[in-house]
């Protein structure tokens, strides 16, 4: 058994000291700070640390197979490892295949089988004409199914702008639909360097327009929903109002969305490109209400990287480039510079980017320092600086080189175990 001792620890949504005690992968006892315990070995955090759950990071492409140059489930997962992260779930796409049947999930996880730094859960994915796949894909153990009710920048995986069927049957059996929602028919095309013209070809109306629509559907079919990278403000009355008439909607936030604003983005650096978009600070400002009040439930990166050839900082076209932030290593400090400067502690935190996303995809054992949850512990010194330099992902192209943030990861333990770099990580399914 291993004890890790800690004058901070955050433990039932509050810091205090603690000795958390590890019996093989598991946590046996939360115990006060210098409770005598019969272990093998202790690890006692310095003054400067707090101990904290592993992140769950629900919102990850991975890529592989089939554009593994873009990533990798061991290079994504290192980068997981190294930012305090111990679960992560990877979508359906931008892998070849898709995972849009059992076939395809089985292909998925055989790649992913033996390289994993920390444990790995899957989506489904919800095209047209895959209904039927739906309730397998659920039995074979994916966390629920994502659809794009927008083009989604890859041919084999086509949009679903009005997921009436898919959310009758997932409805059928309980399942959970999360959904890319922007309206297609308030987009437009915009080249050139500007970023101002980028962001105002995705206007938050077109967010706004296909959540509406999501939430009329979700509530006639009684479906759960959830809502991927809110980054339209104005949507967030009308999720309110539709969770207080009983349907079954949350909705989660990015990093970007809460670190970055568009009148700080450089005209033609595409590093910034994402869709949606990063809006203006009062939009900024917003979205970090919306989070304190609940409306926004949790956290996750989104992270997409692609190579760099493919952002295209040759020409600096947003119109041309990849459409997506690699951030999975750097979403604590980013979040957690940010939410320290707005009065936020880091059981704030937690509670975002740990415990929230665990309830969405229902990953009982994770989420928090509780009797018989796994072992999955953070070492983070809060207080202490870094710049952004040396990335785990496979092709570090970030908007955050260089940025000064707040909060270093010094260790993360899975399930008991340092993440060293062996691949110790398991394959979730579904409880």
């Amino acid at each position: 058994m291993i004890v890790f001792r800690a004058d901070r620890a955050v433990v039932d949504g509050a810091e205090r000291p603690a000795a958390v005690l590890v019996d093989g992968e598991r946590i046996a006892a939360v115990l006060p700070r210098d409770a005598a315990v019969d272990a093998e070995r202790e690890v006692v955090l310095a003054a400067d640390e707090v101990l904290l759950p592993g992140l769950v990071d629900t919102h990850v492409h991975v890529n592989e197979p089939g554009r593994t140059e873009w990533e990798g489930f061991a290079t994504a997962t290192r980068a997981a490892a190294a930012g305090g992260v111990t679960a992560i779930v990877d979508m359906p796409l931008n892998s070849l295949p898709p995972t849009l049947d059992v076939a395809a999930l089985e292909v998925k996880r055989a790649a992913a089988r033996g390289q994993c730094a920390v444990d790995v859960g899957f989506w489904g994915g919800a095209v047209p004409g895959n209904e039927p796949q739906l309730r397998a894909l659920h039995e074979a153990g994916v966390f629920g199914v994502k659809c794009f009710m927008i083009d989604s920048g890859v041919p084999e995986f086509p949009a679903l702008t009005s997921p009436r069927d898919a959310l009758r049957e997932v409805a059928a059996f309980d399942g959970l639909l999360i959904a890319h929602a922007e309206d297609g028919e308030l987009v437009h095309d915009a080249h050139g360097r500007r970023y101002a013209d980028f962001v105002a070809s995705r206007p938050g109306a077109a967010e706004d327009s296909a959540i509406a629509h999501l939430l009329e559907l979700a509530a006639v079919t009684g479906a759960r929903v959830h809502v991927v990278h809110l980054s339209s403000a104005d949507a967030l009355d009308r999720l309110a109002k539709a969770r207080a008439d009983g349907v079954r909607v949350s909705a989660e936030t990015c990093p970007h969305y809460l670190t970055l604003a568009a009148d700080e983005v450089p005209d033609g650096d595409t590093r910034f490109k994402c869709c949606p978009p990063i809006r203006d600070a009062g939009n900024r400002d917003r979205l970090w209400r919306a989070l304190a009040e609940g409306t926004i439930d949790l956290v996750v990166s989104d992270h997409s990287p692609c190579t760099p050839e493919l952002k295209r900082l040759d020409v600096g076209d947003f119109g041309l480039a990849w459409g997506g932030i690699a951030s999975l290593q750097l979403g604590l400090p980013l979040v957690w510079t940010q939410a320290r400067a707005r009065g936020h502690g880091l059981a704030d935190v937690v509670r975002w980017m740990s415990q929230r996303p665990a309830e969405l995809v229902g990953l009982a054992g994770k989420g928090g320092i509780a009797v018989g949850n796994d072992a999955d512990l953070v070492v983070f010194a809060p207080d202490e600086e870094f710049v952004v330099g040396e990335l785990h992902h496979r092709n570090p192209v970030t908007p955050y080189s260089g940025r000064t943030l707040r909060g270093v990861v010094r260790a993360t333990y899975l399930r008991g175990g340092p993440t060293d770099g062996t691949p110790r990580g398991e394959l979730l399914v579904r409880g």
